[in-house]
């Protein structure tokens, strides 16, 4: 863990020193769910407002792609460029699958939106002390990738697309690891709420924020025929799509075992943030992005509080 003793010394610090107090010891965990991740960024947002500053985060697949702007300190960039270039046929749609093998395209949304269009903080982000780390799936394994990240330059952005590649609409993003290259696709199919992993890690404080309402509960996958045929050269992947709703609900009942141990705090929408892959209507992401910050100003003072005992 980052040690942010220097940091509580600098009476310029941008947020206020009880805030910085209770959150030395703080991983939080951020679940992905495309752009229901509006939702996300809606509460990372009215944290970032309040000055409040944790130790680690986690995310996967869209918790990974708007999470990062956290570290980077970029408030409300998250949702202004997808509202900015969702109608945009360049940044993701069927055109963009049809011609590239990707829903989302590498070259605009991964590219010239973070680069130059609406540009990724890369100085603020390397030089925060939080951890970020995002979860990817091994195409080959099947096991989880995480992958800390340091500077947020191209590579980084790699991987949060390999993070946030659904699989089917997505073509695995190759990237090398430890000493091998690996083929990666969305971390939501190995570990899609990594609450389990964050514990690991030695954080005193868990938080999550999840994407999905209280008492949801995820069905098994209909599509599994087409996914099949559409997968049948990556047999680990269809695996664990296959089995992935049992494995959610099980990671759902361990957030809920910890939640009501007080040892875990979770933020869950209060509302259904339910959306398709692709939104084309800038006034939908808004309204998923404004759930968030209602429910991020909600439970403001309960967090807090948690993390003062």
């Amino acid at each position: 863990m980052e040690n942010n003793d220097e940091l509580a010394a600098d009476p310029t610090a941008p947020f206020a020193p009880s805030v910085r107090e209770h959150a030395k010891t703080v991983g939080v965990v951020l679940e992905g769910g495309g752009f229901r991740g509006m939702y996300t960024a809606g509460v990372l947002d009215v944290w970032m407002e309040h000055g409040l500053e944790v130790d680690a985060m986690v995310g996967v697949s869209a918790g990974a792609a708007f999470g990062c702007n956290y570290k980077s300190r970029q408030i409300g960039r998250a949702v202004r460029y997808n509202k900015r270039f969702c109608t945009d046929p360049r940044y993701a749609g069927l055109r963009v699958l049809l011609k590239t093998g990707d829903l989302y395209s590498r070259d605009f949304a991964y590219r010239e939106v973070p680069l130059k269009l609406d540009v990724f903080d890369t100085k603020a982000f390397s030089s925060n002390p939080m951890r970020f780390t995002v979860v990817c799936t091994d195409v080959e394994t099947g096991r989880p990738v995480y992958r800390d990240l340091h500077s947020g330059d191209v590579v980084d952005i790699d991987w949060i697309r390999a993070s946030a590649s659904i699989p089917v609409v997505s073509r695995p993003v190759e990237l090398e690891h430890e000493g091998r290259m690996l083929r990666l696709l969305d971390g939501g199919a190995a570990d899609p709420i990594p609450v389990a992993w964050m514990a690991s890690q030695g954080y005193a404080k868990q938080v999550a924020v999840l994407t999905q309402p209280k008492g949801f509960r995820k069905q098994p996958q209909k599509l599994m025929p087409v996914i099949r045929r559409a997968l049948r050269g990556c047999p680990r992947v269809v695996e664990l799509l296959e089995g992935r709703h049992e494995r959610y609900n099980a990671q759902l009942d361990d957030v809920a075992e910890r939640e009501a141990a007080g040892d875990l705090f979770v933020i869950r929408p209060s509302e259904s943030v339910k959306a398709p892959a692709v939104i084309k209507d800038p006034q939908e992401l808004e309204d998923i992005y404004q759930v968030g910050r209602r429910d991020g100003e909600a439970t403001y003072g309960d967090l807090l509080a948690y993390l003062a005992r």
